[in-house]
């Protein structure tokens, strides 16, 4: 029987979907070994990356990495939160294995500044430290390979009982787990028998090891993952999609509808709804006048959230408070209602907001250019031609104007170097 699986062409999500099975009937249980090599050498030909956390039992996984390639991509999510002693088992690892290509990846220093800057993010609310520190690095960089490795096995938890040894992601990635159907026995035995270095917590009871604050000693008899968010309804940092979808992102199957950076992606914030607390909400964008009747609860509230401006609304009564919002969307009602640019312009020239402004309601092409002008940065579009617009770029642009914005912009017909400078808006 041929094992030259490789997915070399595009194919239809029934027939890839059906060689992700044959994968997963080519292989023994136990044999992680002959899974790693046939993933590298045939099914992603070395399009593909290690993922570890260096933990309690990281060692069997990256032994198996360096008996096939040691110059294959080990990443390592170095958070900020870990233990010192996990630092110093990736180089102990490292050296030991002859590991010649471990990447440290760190989050984005203007992420943790914004929306954990007391480093506090993870005891009110441990999903969106664990995005802003782990899934968004992470996600940025497994983007460039065709599929990625994990440690993870069965025994770990309920939802991940069902693993696999191959599976096919939403983002129409492979994953590979070759240690699936390893128990912790078999870790244990493993290490032991290629004389593998302990992680230096796994002697002091620690059988799971993630970040420092959200990490406890396991005792006996307990889930070897019973430490890890110990006294929460969490099991998943977020960074792993399972086939059964019991492991989701937390934009998994969102329509992506904001324009951003070039591309549309799918909006990791929320409409404020009916019966929302003001205190405890978190990746919403909060109306204005909700805002204002609430001030206190809001600047109080430890997560990520928005504003809303909304048509009529005076951003002068909030322009303090501008840079708590990550994001701050300004209503366009209807193409004929400029009060909008207005706003824009006010936050980003008088007020200096620096995050996100966002265009939000009848966002269409004829009015991108000059939203664009006046400090708009993203944009939530929803008309169908402006969106095949933006996707093919072929918007129409004006570069010539008669009404100049800022100090940049010269209009058409006069001389510069007669031009008074603005005053400010």
């Amino acid at each position: 029987m041929s094992t030259n699986l490789a997915f070399d062409v595009p194919e239809s999500a029934p027939r890839r979907a059906l060689q992700i099975v044959a994968l997963n009937g080519l292989f023994d249980e136990m044999d992680a070994e002959g899974v790693l090599r046939h993933a590298v050498s045939e099914v992603l030909r070395e399009d593909v990356a290690i993922v570890s956390s260096f933990g309690a039992d990281s060692a069997v996984l990256l032994h198996l990495v360096s008996l096939i390639d040691r110059r294959l991509p080990v990443y390592f999510l170095e958070t900020g939160k870990h233990f010192p002693e996990t630092l110093t088992y990736v180089e102990t690892l490292t050296r030991h294995l002859g590991l010649a290509n471990v990447r440290w990846l760190r989050p984005d220093p203007k992420d943790v500044t914004r929306f954990d800057p007391r480093g506090e993010l993870w005891e009110s609310d441990p999903d969106s430290c664990c995005h802003i520190r782990k899934t968004e690095p992470l996600d940025a960089e497994i983007a460039n390979f065709g599929g990625w490795v994990t440690g993870r096995k069965r025994y770990q938890t309920a939802e991940r009982g069902v693993l696999p040894h191959f599976e096919l992601t939403s983002d129409d990635r492979i994953k590979v787990n070759p240690l699936a159907y390893f128990s912790d026995a078999d870790v244990n035995a493993y290490k032991r028998a290629h004389g593998l270095p302990e992680h230096p917590l796994f002697a002091k009871g620690y059988r799971s090891i993630g970040c420092a604050p959200c990490t406890t000693v396991v005792a006996e008899g307990e889930d070897p993952r019973a430490g890890r968010w110990r006294g929460l309804n969490k099991k998943e940092c977020g960074i792993h999609f399972d086939f059964n979808g019991a492991i989701a992102k937390p934009v998994a199957a969102v329509e992506k509808t904001l324009f951003k950076d070039g591309k549309f992606i799918a909006d990791p914030f929320r409409a404020w709804a009916e019966g929302d607390d003001p205190a405890a909400v978190r990746y919403t964008h909060i109306p204005l006048e909700m805002f204002v009747a609430n001030r206190a609860a809001v600047l109080g509230n430890p997560h990520p959230n928005g504003l809303l401006i909304r048509a009529g609304d005076a951003i002068e009564e909030v322009a303090a408070d501008l840079g708590r919002f990550a994001s701050v969307a300004v209503e366009f009602p209807k193409f004929s209602d400029g009060r909008g640019y207005t706003t824009a312009r006010l936050a980003s020239e008088r007020y200096h907001y620096a995050g996100e402004l966002r265009a939000v309601g009848d966002v269409l092409m004829d009015q991108i250019t000059l939203m664009r002008r006046c400090g708009i940065t993203a944009f939530v579009v929803v008309h169908p031609a402006t969106r095949k617009a933006l996707e093919t770029g072929t918007l129409v642009t004006v570069n010539r104007y008669y009404q100049p914005i800022g100090s940049a912009e010269v209009p058409v017909g006069t001389r510069p170097f007669l031009r008074k400078a603005p005053e400010t808006v």
